[in-house]
């Protein structure tokens, strides 16, 4: 249904648009246009490859994620698919009708009423009037805006934009569907119903294209994904394989330099943390944790030698919410600094984390437990709860603690 091949998409930076004549049009043509110069009489420093050599198929009734961070030329790529730009190189076939969903208010008409503006769409789409009619109150229901179906859509807010926009690309059946991070806009309720929705649609054969930063929703929906990095595709595959490969890249390696900090610090204090690392129980320094998997979280420090210390370790939510605290308060010996001014100290706890991103907070105090050092948000972990089989999004506690389910039944007793 899509094929990709090697396109690119150049933009010029700074200056005035160039607009070529039929003269120079010709001779670009001709022109060898191999490594990275720029198309279109661009000189190199004007011109940035916002997608450079990606390709990529899709089968019929496929559903492929899109996944990158910002920057990585997901939307340049979802607007070339769409045929709102046109690509710098490279080709692209589309087979079947295209309905697309890349920001607030796409293809509305801001003085056409709601009504007006699903009869306009479906025309766009190919379809007649009596298709558009057999959808319309259904997609009038989803989008819940009865009230202002003949209202200007001028007048809609943001949410009411995004309501309509998806109920005519879900409900007026194109064979290609692409939806980009507008969903995003809309509140929870509406994010579960458009999920659903484009569940329907992928289950009915229909191909579709998702780009979502919420992982969640891609390994919910999605059979297959593709990574772009720097306007580049950086892999293809399963959707666990790739989105596990992602978040290992937006995490980091797992380490965290704190000695070379600068600017005064909570607790002017005699004792100061030099390094937080987070790894597995093999030693192997990482990031992203499959739930249940051993994390073990490093503290490096200095000061006087022989200095007894307290250490706490606290691991927050994106909300600042803290999920989890251990302290080494009450152990008994006291830990102290070896003869060099030195010590490491280890925390192993198992993943009970719910999906997502979290992040590590250390305290050192003294022996009275006076603060002597602090680093919030410090390092950052996340954790992958794909192995569950299920949406993580549907889990709402911050925690997933191992657990034993059983049953006891009463078997009853034959004549």
């Amino acid at each position: 249904m899509i094929h990709v091949e090697g396109i690119g998409k150049c933009y010029q930076l700074g200056g005035s648009i160039r607009y070529d004549t039929l003269r120079d049009a010709i001779m670009h043509r001709f022109r060898d246009r191999s490594g990275d110069a720029a198309p279109d009489g661009q000189t190199s420093d004007q011109a940035f490859w916002a997608l450079r050599d990606v390709s990529f198929d899709v089968a019929e009734g496929e559903v492929v994620g899109i996944v990158g961070r910002n920057g990585a030329g997901k939307s340049t790529l979802l607007k070339i698919l769409s045929r709102i730009t046109a690509p710098s190189e490279g080709q692209v076939r589309l087979r079947g009708r295209v309905a697309s969903l890349l920001e607030v208010g796409t293809g509305f008409h801001p003085e056409l009423s709601g009504r007006e503006n699903i009869m306009m769409n479906g025309a766009i789409l190919g379809m007649t009037r009596q298709e558009i009619k057999a959808n319309f109150d259904e997609i009038v229901a989803f989008a819940e805006v009865e009230r202002f179906l003949d209202t200007p859509v001028k007048r809609y807010s943001s949410g009411m934009h995004v309501r309509l926009a998806f109920a005519i690309a879900a409900h007026l059946e194109p064979e290609i569907l692409i939806i980009d991070e507008v969903l995003a806009v809309g509140d929870a309720e509406f994010q579960r119903k458009c999920l659903g929705k484009m569940g329907e649609v992928a289950r009915g054969g229909r191909t579709v294209l998702f780009v979502s930063h919420n992982m969640s929703a891609v390994e919910e929906l999605c059979t297959r994904a593709v990574l772009l990095a720097d306007g580049r595709k950086q892999a293809e595959g399963t959707t666990r394989e790739i989105i596990g490969r992602y978040l290992n890249e937006k995490a980091g390696c797992g380490s965290v330099n704190l000695a070379d900090r600068s600017g005064a610090r909570p607790g002017e204090g005699e004792i100061r943390m030099t390094r937080v690392v987070s790894s597995d129980e093999d030693g192997k320094m990482r990031s992203v944790f499959p739930l249940y998997a051993k994390i073990r979280l490093t503290c490096s420090l200095e000061g006087p030698p022989d200095k007894v210390f307290h250490l706490g370790i606290g691991i927050f939510d994106l909300l600042g919410n803290q999920i989890i605290h251990q302290a080494t308060l009450h152990r008994q010996p006291y830990y102290t600094l070896d003869s060099k001014g030195q010590a490491h100290v280890t925390l192993e706890l198992e993943n009970i984390l719910n999906a997502g991103e979290h992040y590590v907070t250390c305290w050192v105090g003294d022996k009275f437990e006076a603060t002597q050092d602090y680093a919030r948000d410090c390092l950052k972990i996340i954790s992958d709860t794909t192995i569950l089989g299920q949406a993580p999004g549907r889990m709402k506690s911050s925690v997933i603690p191992h657990c034993t389910w059983s049953e006891a039944r009463e078997e009853k007793v034959g004549r």
